[in-house]
């Protein structure tokens, strides 16, 4: 009866990531238009493309025939020019408009923000611990040593209250990085765009 369950749970599994794992393109049409699809028409097999991945991330960009994105025998100006006008490229086929690159940023915050929220949680619990064994500690009588298993505790609630001081610092970072590099690609693509796609 277990292998039958065990089974039956790994063809889900198995079902289930392959659902997770369908893929998401956009292409611009020869009026301009933006489309989104699982597949791209044929008439569009040849033209720019994004991939996004289930979370709405660019994964694959691939450029229209014709134009190469080869480095060998580049200067380092040249790399970096080659480089700045794939990244334009990507941002421009990404978003349609400056809101876009806002929702973009709040889905990505979302993780991040929770996790900080998560790590907050924690730490106002490591620090509730650590005061409740400090309290106790000072409940002995004066001249009496401190157990071996209480200072053991303490020691340990300071670890943890420390380590999770650095997770929440390292989450804070992350999420200032993810705004900044949001803020700088909407800056970017209204250098772009001229301001025209609000």
């Amino acid at each position: 009866m277990n292998k039958t369950k065990m089974l039956a749970t790994l063809v889900l599994c198995v079902a289930f990531s392959a659902a997770a794992e369908a893929k998401l393109y956009k292409w611009v049409d020869d009026k301009g238009e933006t489309h989104y699809g699982e597949v791209i028409p044929p008439e569009y097999a040849n033209t720019d493309k994004v991939q996004f991945d289930d979370k709405g991330r660019v994964i694959k960009e691939k450029p229209s025939e014709g134009e190469s994105n080869s480095l060998e025998g580049k200067t380092a100006e040249q790399k970096a020019a080659i480089e700045q006008r794939r990244k334009d490229k990507a941002l421009l086929n990404t978003y349609s408009n400056e809101k876009e690159i806002d929702l973009a940023r709040d889905r990505n915050l979302q993780q991040v923000e929770a996790l900080i929220n998560s790590k907050r949680l924690l730490l106002q619990s490591a620090q509730e611990s650590l005061d409740s064994y400090h309290k106790e500690a000072s409940g002995i009588a004066a001249g009496k040593p401190i157990p071996a298993s209480l200072q053991a505790d303490i020691s340990a609630a300071e670890n943890k209250l420390a380590k999770l001081k650095q997770e929440l610092d390292t989450a804070n970072a992350k999420a200032a990085s993810v705004r900044a590099n949001f803020e700088a690609d909407k800056v970017r693509y209204r250098e772009l765009t001229g301001g025209n796609r609000k």
